[in-house]
C-alpha cells in the first residue's frame, strides 16, 4: 500500500475564531488538530502567556507535529515570550482576532480610522463574549444593585460602562459561512436597543486561509525555530524572534 504523506499541524487558537478556522481548515492540504483556548485570556496578559506556553509544552509532550500554528495576534502582549523545545511555531502578524476577520492588519488599521466608535460583532464574539445590549446593561445593573444598593448602583454604572458612551456603531463582520442570519439579526437587535447604527462589513478570509494552508509568507507570518523566543518588534512587522540570552 502506498504511503500517504500529509503535513500534520497543531492549531492553538482563541475560541472566538474557531468557526472561521474550522471552515477553512477542512479545505487545507494539511491534517490539523485543534487546541482551542477560552475567550478572554487577553484580559490578563501574564496569565495568557502562561496558558499558551503550558499548551505548547503539553502538546510537545503528548504529540508530534510538523508545526504548531497560532490563531492569535498580539492580544495585549499575551504571546510575548512564547517558545518551543522541538516544534517550529507559526504566528500571524496580527494585532488581534479582528485582523483575522478583516484579512490584514492594514485593512484593520484603515477601518479603525473610519469607525473609531464601532463595537465589533462576529459569530465568535457573540457566542463567547458579552456584547453590548440591553441584556448586558441589565446584568451589570443587577450585580451592582446586589452589592451596593439602587442609588449607588446607578451612579457606579455610569462610571464603569464606558462602552455605552464611547461607541455608537454595531459593526458585524460577515464571513458568509454558516448560519449567518441569526448572528446578524442578533447584532441588529443590539443596535436597535442601544440606538446605534448597524454596519455590515464583509470579512476577508485571506489571513485565515493562509494560516491553515501553510502559505506562510514573511510579510504576514513569523516562523520560529525551536529554541527561538517570540518578541514584539514595535514596528509594522509586530513580532520578531530572538534566541534566549542573546536579546
Amino acid at each position: 500500500m502506498p504511503e500517504l504523506k500529509i503535513q500534520k499541524l497543531g492549531l492553538i487558537a482563541c475560541k472566538v475564531l474557531w468557526r472561521e478556522l474550522a471552515y477553512f481548515a477542512a479545505q487545507s492540504p494539511a491534517e490539523i488538530d485543534f487546541f482551542i483556548q477560552p475567550q478572554g485570556l487577553h484580559n490578563d496578559p501574564a496569565q495568557m502567556r502562561d496558558t499558551l506556553q503550558g499548551a505548547i509544552n503539553r502538546i510537545e509532550e503528548e504529540h508530534s507535529y510538523d508545526q504548531l500554528i497560532f490563531g492569535y495576534g498580539l492580544c495585549s502582549r499575551g504571546i510575548e515570550g512564547l517558545k518551543s523545545e522541538k516544534t517550529p511555531l507559526v504566528f500571524p502578524r496580527a494585532h488581534d482576532c479582528l485582523t483575522f476577520l478583516l484579512g490584514s492588519r492594514q485593512r484593520q488599521d484603515r477601518i479603525y480610522r473610519e469607525h473609531p466608535d464601532g463595537y465589533w460583532y462576529s459569530p465568535g464574539w457573540i457566542e463567547t463574549g458579552a456584547q453590548p445590549s440591553r441584556e448586558r446593561i441589565q446584568k451589570e445593573m443587577d450585580l451592582l444593585r446586589m452589592k451596593f444598593g439602587e442609588d449607588d448602583a446607578r451612579w457606579l454604572h455610569t462610571q464603569i460602562a464606558g462602552w455605552n458612551r464611547n461607541y455608537h456603531k454595531a459593526i458585524y463582520i460577515d464571513f458568509k459561512i454558516g448560519e449567518r442570519g441569526k448572528y446578524l439579526a442578533y447584532t441588529r437587535a443590539c443596535a436597535e436597543e442601544l440606538g446605534w447604527q448597524l454596519i455590515e462589513l464583509e470579512g476577508d478570509p485571506t489571513l485565515v486561509k493562509k494560516l491553515v494552508s501553510m502559505e506562510w509568507d514573511e510579510e504576514n507570518f513569523l516562523v520560529l525555530a525551536p529554541g527561538q523566543e517570540l518578541k514584539l518588534s514595535y514596528d509594522d512587522d509586530l513580532v520578531k524572534c530572538s534566541i534566549p540570552g542573546q536579546g
